[in-house]
């Protein structure tokens, strides 16, 4: 499952973030996750809270915003989401899509940080 090892590296980069940062709890990990990244969602999410066990990431939420399939299409000379990763063809004219656009991506967008409270 190499979801998990990409979990430990969104950890392992979210905890060198919150250094930077003053040692900040990390709340929330955003996600952008295309299907043709060839990572399972619901995997992820799992090997996820596994890979925050221990460290500051602990019970720190993971949002996911799923990008779909985009592709151009020569024939319209427009993008076009595609229904399918299954059916490279545009969903109006059925002409090939050759030049996918969005739909591979993974990539953290975003942390949401909490401060520590410092003791006076």
């Amino acid at each position: 499952m190499h979801e998990l090892s990409i979990a430990l590296s969104i950890v392992e980069m979210a905890e060198e973030e919150s250094e930077r940062q003053g040692g900040a709890r990390v709340t929330a990990v955003h996600l952008k996750l295309g299907p043709l990244s060839g990572v399972v969602k619901a995997a992820l999410e799992s090997a996820f809270g596994l890979a925050c066990e221990g460290t500051i990431l602990e019970g720190a939420r993971l949002q996911v915003e799923e990008v779909p399939i985009v592709g151009f299409c020569k024939r319209c000379h427009v993008e076009r989401t595609l229904p399918s990763m299954q059916w490279f063809v545009c969903p109006e004219c059925a002409g090939p899509i050759e030049d996918v656009l969005r739909g591979r991506e993974l990539e953290v967008i975003a942390l949401e940080l909490e401060e520590l409270e410092v003791p006076r």
